[in-house]
């Protein structure tokens, strides 16, 4: 018999139980549609972290209170990396980090890699409120002008304050996008007074969209002087942090480590002791994200595999089913003539027709399901995933059903006849 031939035999046996064909295929769709799908999630999500990584700037360090006792140079969440202390030292009085501590960043003789260092302090679920609409903004910051570059927040409308604002201590704010909507609908905001608290802010400028991360919006924040935001929502206690500005990318090392050498003076931390802050440094941060994310999506891929591996021994049941009701069949095909290669081939065929048919109508339901969010995150479809499950959903086809199909072949024609 012809390849056409085995083909066309096999097809006219799968339309022969259009219901069953259908639901085995279901898992094959299933399985190859949740592989592309949760793989385009997880790197959509590795994508959004590194973006929401990469606005900060390459050359933009963070310095925050420890709040695990590990070394100067690293950062907490990925195991203090590039500690310069030893974190299994004797513990010294823990520091609040200082205005001071930020002017002291800046010194052109202790640390001249370092171009800014911006005091922050910030405050979660601020009320505000204009004309009887009320908005909570989920960050407030406290700064300095410098950062606004540090931070990489642009100033779309308006203009950001002055250094003379925060010494002035001027109730002026520059609002995100999210909280100029909220409160002020298609009103332009600039120069409208807002009520944070039962004190008058003045918006001076209107950030440039940002983008959501993940559960968080990055365009719900107010920024405001330091001394305005300390004396009327904060207090005056210990710095949040303070968001240091590298001359260039090329040397954030260096200016990491001349923050370290600076606060640990500062701090009074010496020999084994271990420091009481911590320094993220962005592209060390977006290394080790980047690597924890491909682990990620991996898993999810795997898991989303196992569902493929269901619809194959799904192909399995199925087909061995088949053959025991066409036995009889099988029987007379054999009597007259047919050779053993024929029979195999029909159900191999049948059993590939099925798996190659769900897989193309899994890609197709993945790639449809990838252009929605899937809980805040915009699913990024990998090629390769595509191409990988449509393969893997074909050769589950062809193992899962070689062995119904080799059990069909070696009937003996005598013995499929007397079938009942």
């Amino acid at each position: 018999m012809s390849p056409w031939e085995i083909l066309r035999f096999a097809l006219r046996g799968l339309t022969a139980n259009k219901m069953r064909s259908a639901l085995t295929m279901l898992g094959i769709l299933i399985g190859v549609g949740a592989v592309i799908m949760l793989v385009a999630v997880g790197n959509g999500s590795s994508e959004q972290i590194k973006n929401n990584i990469s606005r900060l700037g390459a050359n933009s360090l963070t310095v925050s209170k420890s709040t695990s006792g590990g070394g100067g140079g690293g950062f907490g969440g990925f195991g203090g990396m590039r500690n310069r202390q030893q974190s299994n030292g004797p513990r010294t009085q823990a520091h609040d980090l200082t205005v001071d501590d930020a002017k002291a960043l800046v010194d052109p003789v202790n640390a001249p890699s370092v171009k800014s260092a911006s005091p922050v302090v910030t405050s979660s679920s601020v009320t505000t409120t204009y004309e009887g609409t009320s908005h909570s903004i989920s960050q407030f910051v406290g700064t300095y002008p410098s950062y606004f570059s540090a931070a990489n927040k642009e100033v779309a409308r308006g203009a950001a304050f002055t250094d003379d604002d925060v010494t002035s201590g001027r109730k002026v704010l520059v609002i995100g996008q999210t909280v100029a909507e909220d409160l002020f609908g298609i009103v332009d905001p600039l120069n409208k007074q807002v009520n944070v608290g039962g004190t008058p802010f003045t918006v001076v400028g209107v950030l440039k969209e940002s983008g959501s991360s993940g559960m968080q919006d990055a365009d719900d924040v107010a920024i405001g002087p330091l001394s305005t935001v300390q004396q009327n929502i904060t207090g005056f206690g210990g710095l949040g942090s303070i968001v240091v500005e590298a001359k260039s990318s090329k040397v954030t090392d260096q200016a990491q480590s001349e923050i370290t050498d600076i606060l640990n003076q500062r701090h009074d931390i010496s020999g084994s002791n271990s420091a009481d802050f911590q320094i993220m440094n962005q592209a060390t941060l977006q290394s080790a994200v980047s690597a924890s994310s491909k682990t990620f999506t991996v898993l999810l891929g795997a898991v989303a595999a196992i569902s493929l591996l269901v619809g194959g021994i799904g192909i399995t049941n199925i087909m061995l089913v088949t053959v025991t009701e066409r036995t009889r069949e099988i029987g007379i095909r054999k009597a007259i003539g047919a050779p053993k290669g024929a029979i195999l081939g029909q159900f191999i065929a049948e059993a590939t027709v099925l798996s190659l048919v769900g897989g193309v109508l899994g890609v197709l339901v993945g790639v449809v399901g990838s252009l929605f969010k899937v809980v805040g995150v915009k699913p990024v479809i990998v090629p390769s995933s595509i191409a990988l499950a449509l393969g893997v959903s074909v050769a589950i086809g062809l193992f899962f059903g070689s062995y119904p199909a080799n059990r069909a072949a070696k009937l003996r024609p005598i013995e499929a006849l007397r079938h009942e």
